[in-house]
């Protein structure tokens, strides 16, 4: 089924920033989830436009480095529409962490476009905004 195989990449997507628990994010999977060539976009505060690389490499030395622990996000709605080969995801998420010692939470939205490739279903783009 399509869905459900859509639902797994996206919440590989979300889980590969999680490093609860000591745990070691495996941001690195982002590069098998997302197409070569993919898109990545922040709409704000600051609107910012990366490849794959751009958007991995701060990432990775964020949770690494000790400065974001506990860190995890994950979908709270979402609304999926498949035709043929190509998927579209909207949805709604939330994020909690420890960013320099001091908790947070947060959340917003994201948009998620899939293309079915020989290796199965793939991010082309996403895009997010946080909520203020």
């Amino acid at each position: 089924m399509p869905k459900d195989e859509i639902d797994t990449v996206t919440a590989e997507f979300f889980g590969a920033f999680d490093n609860r628990g000591g745990k070691t994010a495996d941001v690195e999977r982002i590069r098998r989830l997302v197409v070569p060539g993919g898109v990545i976009v922040n709409t704000g505060p600051e609107f910012t436009v990366y490849t794959v690389d751009e958007f991995i490499e701060p990432r990775l030395r964020l949770l690494a480095d000790g400065r974001l622990l506990e860190f995890a996000e994950w979908e709270t709605s979402e609304r999926t529409e498949i035709a043929g080969y190509i998927a579209s995801r909207f949805g709604t998420y939330r994020k909690s962490g420890i960013l320099d010692g001091e908790p947070f939470e947060g959340g917003g939205t994201k948009t998620i476009q899939f293309v079915r490739t020989p290796d199965g279903w793939r991010i082309s783009a996403f895009a997010w905004y946080d909520q203020p």
